[in-house]
């Protein structure tokens, strides 16, 4: 029986990953235009960016990589890793210092990584459960409300980010199948630079290495050689940026300096929620001249230890503090939601209702990866158990879950898939037994 044409046409445009990039950057760039035609005031503040404008502005005007804060020369910064600010300066030298024909070619720029973003994901999706999964996951980020938003949102690394943290995994699912040490090179070369654009990365960066280490192993490869070359190259991409900070400041800073600084504005006698943003001192004078005064390195030593001091005396506070950060990073509100909903017009509604939905079916996604005792249960798991919990400590925001959020958007099109087919065959995805079905490599593993 033939197959219907039609329905053969829709096939293909619902898996072209060629389709998926267009509409997604289409989306983007269109709510761009929107937002810069029919809004009654600038969308946008200047000075944009903030701390990264601020440093971006500096080296245009040739003082190095330095003043993160704004209307004040504070020196040299290690506030930030230099990949996004020296990314903007290059927008600012060609376009001009915070004008507005630079602010619209870097949220150009930025809606075109988090359109690229649809490759990485359409793969991983489709190395896990297939062609469809792939596109499914790939459709969703590009129609994702926050992944349409975030571009618009903010000049940082944030778009950037989410790019290169879905290579690093497409390239961790790739590199376990490779013997090649040219390939585990240029895997710690991606980790590198993907460390100098956001170091908050890092936190998941033992645990790709141990589960690499740990399938080569099962394999007989060369389990300790190759994550040992890739670890390797990571520590060699990272030693310029760490030595240009030692230098700087005669203390070793690996990569950013700011965390004490981050801890305090979330641990404070003044924090209601989650964070005392208002405290901030690049709007907060008071603070502001505490940073001129004590230097940048004395200035994040003593907020620190301010946070460090109240968190030991604060128990309380901090327990509830932790279950607003981990709502607000899951949910994207720390408040009740029936009480917040219905004050939301319908984008917030969407949007809100989009992140909840989002991050329940991943946690669902990562549940079946290990009924099915898939080997990449583990990870998969690393991304939405490990990532979030520095900022569970910290301060959350919508900006730093963004990253992870097309890894979360492939195991949300893995429960989906698993619903279809679940739905297809009239059985629970419990009582299914193609659910229990491993990957081609393990089959053929114990094949052997």
């Amino acid at each position: 029986m033939r197959e219907n044409p039609i329905k053969a046409i829709l096939n293909v445009a619902a898996t072209s990953l060629s389709l998926i990039i267009v509409v997604a950057f289409a989306v983007r760039v269109g709510c761009l235009w929107m937002a810069n035609h029919h809004a009654p005031t600038p969308f946008f503040d200047i000075p944009y960016g903030y701390e990264t404008g601020h440093i971006a502005r500096s080296i245009v005007l040739g003082k190095g990589f330095s003043s993160p804060l704004s209307g004040v020369d504070t020196g040299p910064t290690a506030w930030l890793t230099p990949v996004f600010p020296y990314l903007l300066a290059g927008v600012f030298k060609l376009f001009g210092i915070y004008t507005y024909t630079s602010f619209l070619v870097i949220v150009t720029i930025d809606c075109l990584f988090s359109t690229l973003a649809c490759v990485p994901v359409f793969f991983i999706g489709k190395r896990l459960g297939g062609l469809a999964t792939g596109a499914i996951a790939a459709w969703i980020w590009a129609l994702c409300p926050v992944a349409i938003i975030m571009p618009l949102s903010w000049v940082w690394d944030t778009c950037l980010s989410t790019l290169v943290v879905g290579l690093i995994v497409w390239a961790t699912l790739a590199v376990r199948e490779s013997k090649r040490t040219r390939d585990w090179a240029a895997y710690g070369l991606l980790w590198a630079f993907g460390l100098m654009l956001n170091p908050a990365i890092l936190s998941v960066l033992p645990f790709l290495l141990l589960w690499l280490g740990s399938q080569l192993r099962k394999e007989n490869g060369h389990w300790l050689k190759l994550p040992a070359v890739a670890a390797l190259l990571i520590t060699m991409g990272c030693i310029p940026w760490t030595a240009r900070n030692y230098l700087t400041f005669h203390k070793l800073i690996p990569m950013r300096s700011n965390f004490g600084l981050e801890l305090w504005l979330g641990n404070n006698s003044q924090v209601t929620d989650t964070l005392a943003r208002w405290l901030h001192p690049d709007g907060y004078p008071p603070e502001r001249e505490k940073f001129v005064q004590m230097g940048e390195i004395a200035y994040m030593q003593a907020k620190q230890h301010e946070a460090v001091q109240f968190i030991a005396s604060h128990p309380r506070d901090e327990m509830r503090f932790l279950w607003h950060r981990f709502m607000d990073n899951w949910t994207g509100t720390s408040e009740p939601i029936p009480d917040i909903w219905r004050f939301l017009g319908w984008q917030g509604q969407l949007t809100l209702g989009t992140n909840i939905l989002l991050s329940l079916l991943s946690m669902v996604g990562v549940l079946l990866l290990f009924r099915r005792e898939r080997r990449e249960a583990w990870l998969f798991a690393v991304f939405p158990v490990v990532y979030p919990v520095i900022y569970y400590v910290t301060h959350t925001s919508a900006r730093y879950r963004h990253p992870i959020d097309p890894i979360l958007c492939v195991l949300a099109s893995f429960s989906i898939g698993a619903a279809f087919t679940a739905v297809a065959h009239g059985l629970s995805p419990a009582k299914q037994p193609a659910f229990r079905a491993k990957s081609a490599q393990d089959l053929a593993a114990r094949a052997g």
